[in-house]
């Protein structure tokens, strides 16, 4: 018999490429995930150990008053917006994706335009659009002669009212999720149902739909966590929900535990809903059970039904998205901000500059938290991660009271042993800072960050990384020289992602921003409350050209799919 080959001679670490220095690199990377797991969750911490404490007359007022109202106000808009957005999504993806029209592939792209809208920019447009002073019913009572209160109009200023802006600006969500799970759908069972004499709308509801909820539901789950963090709509609107409730609690009342308790209160809903839609599901699949089967083929629409699918898919894009930008637009044309341009910049520079080093920091730390796991994966990290991951499904006024409760004790800590020690008050040095700012988006958006990262590396063959290592490699410089390079456009789209839900978020700015510092969602929003909405326009545009960069982001990786 002959002796085995052996190595000698070949250095030890194409012996051996992998195992013992990752073995040494672990604790690293295991450290660091838990280190950013546990300060993502501090201000989720930090919210239910505050709402533990005793109701005081404050809380009882706000318990036995305000609190049903809030509730009953919150779960009646999340319901509206998840019905009107899984629609208007899931009717316009089934279109787009089974069936053949003129224009087409331009609306295609354009339902993604309202994801560039912020839902209260676009409330504010419609208010001044269908208010009693608007044009809309300054028109309807020149041409009728009727005064106000003698004709019926709707109530734009109403629940129903701020559920549809909502449910406006956030279909794209459920259409975008749809569209991927109808493209992938099984033509056999399609076909089968069309030869049984079903049309494509009975197909829709009895076979596509069923197959897509997951989907579907992921959508939703989405558009309703949206909709409870909201604040400038249901403000504008005067509707009251948990988000104003958390808002007066802290600014008209001063009372930072009533505020955690209203924030407790909405984890709890939020909570809620995802278990509820989970255990719906039970333990049933919507998978295929065959990949042989040939690409959907687009059904050709004439006539009356070919104007219906571009009208159904028209109507969304032109209510989310084309009205309110030229309402906007005109807004600006007549008036816009009155500020000097040398006035107006500071508010543009602070919401750049949160935008990108919040970005930046949440784009680095999803990537150690995603390659850590990639490379030594463990059930600790994975969940470390999730916890980590956790923010982007709360409210951005939960994470603000969250975020400013352990930053108000370092604070007071700090300055109770400097009095002690020096004689010296240090004030507050974190809270109301922009640090403690950047911090509450990160713990918001670094969920995001996450989901494009985790996906971009999903996408690369764990091969590549064996051969960078077998070629002496260390692992370090494997994920820098090899899939660093082919993440690049995940990692790019994360930040982009990031940037633009930085620019538009409103209640975690209004609560933790420091003193007489303004960004572009703030000054619009002022606005708006004082009914300047004209000036507000200029404002408002600048956040929804930014938010035009995602949708070029997501058109480019549609394109590319």
């Amino acid at each position: 018999m002959s002796e085995p080959l052996s190595l000698e001679g070949f250095p030890a670490e194409r012996q051996r490429p992998g195992p013992p220095r990752s073995r040494r690199l672990a604790p690293a990377w295991a450290w660091a995930s838990l280190l950013a797991a546990g300060l993502i969750a501090a201000p989720l911490a930090a919210v239910l150990v505050t709402a533990v404490a005793p109701l005081g007359a404050d809380q009882a007022h706000i318990v036995q008053t305000l609190l049903p109202d809030l509730l009953v106000n919150s779960v009646l808009l999340a319901v509206l917006v998840g019905v009107m957005a899984a629609g208007m999504g899931a009717v316009t993806a089934w279109l787009v994706a089974s069936c053949a029209f003129r224009g087409r592939g331009l609306i295609e792209i354009a339902l993604l335009l309202p994801l560039a809208m912020p839902a209260y920019v676009c409330g504010y447009a419609y208010v001044w659009l269908l208010d009693v002073a608007g044009p809309v019913q300054t028109t309807l009572r020149e041409v009728t002669g009727l005064r106000w209160g003698e004709y019926w109009f709707p109530e734009i200023r109403s629940l129903p009212g701020a559920a549809l802006m909502l449910a406006a600006v956030l279909y794209p969500y459920v259409y975008l999720l749809c569209r991927n799970a109808f493209l992938q759908q099984s033509v056999c069972l399609l076909e089968a149902s069309r030869t049984l004499g079903h049309g494509l709308p009975r197909t829709f509801l009895h076979v596509a739909l069923p197959m897509a909820r997951p989907a579907l539901a992921g959508g939703v789950a989405l558009v309703l966590m949206e909709t409870l963090a909201d604040f400038g709509t249901v403000q504008h609107f005067a509707v009251r929900t948990f988000t104003t409730g958390i808002y007066d609690a802290w600014f008209g009342l001063a009372d930072r535990p009533a505020a955690a308790q209203l924030a407790t209160a909405l984890m709890g809903l939020v909570a809620m809903l995802l278990l509820a839609e989970r255990a719906s599901r039970g333990g049933r699949r919507f998978h295929p059970t065959t990949t042989r089967s040939p690409p959907l083929r687009p059904v050709v629409l004439h006539g009356w039904k070919e104007a219906a699918a571009i009208l159904a898919c028209a109507l969304p894009v032109c209510l989310g998205f084309v009205i309110p930008a030229a309402v906007l637009f005109g807004l600006m044309l007549e008036g816009g901000d009155p500020l000097d341009p040398r006035r107006t910049v500071p508010y543009a520079l602070n919401s750049v500059t949160l935008a990108g080093i919040t970005a930046g920091l949440a784009v680095a730390l999803a990537a150690l938290l995603a390659w850590g796991q990639r490379l030594h994966p463990s059930r600790l990290r994975a969940s470390a991660n999730r916890v980590a991951a956790l923010g982007y499904a709360l409210p951005g006024s939960v994470i603000a009271v969250g975020a400013l409760v352990p930053f108000a004790i370092f604070d007071n800590a700090l300055d109770a042993w400097m009095r002690a020690r020096f004689g010296i008050s240090t004030g507050l040095l974190l809270s109301g800072s922009i640090a403690a700012l950047v911090f509450a988006y990160l713990v918001r958006f670094l969920g995001v960050a996450l989901s494009a990262v985790e996906s971009g590396l999903a996408r690369i063959r764990p091969s590549l990384f064996g051969a960078a290592r077998v070629l002496g490699r260390t692992p370090g410089q494997a994920v820098r020289s090899v899939e660093l390079p082919l993440a690049r456009g995940a990692l790019m789209t994360a930040g982009v992602l990031v940037f633009v839900d930085t620019m538009k978020e409103l209640p975690a700015t209004l609560i933790v921003r420091p003193f007489d510092f303004d960004t572009l969602a703030v000054r619009v929003h002022n606005l708006a409350s004082d009914e300047r909405l004209a000036e507000a326009s200029t404002a408002a545009l600048l956040i929804v050209l930014v938010g035009l960069l995602p949708v070029a982001a997501l058109v480019r990786g549609m394109r590319r799919g």
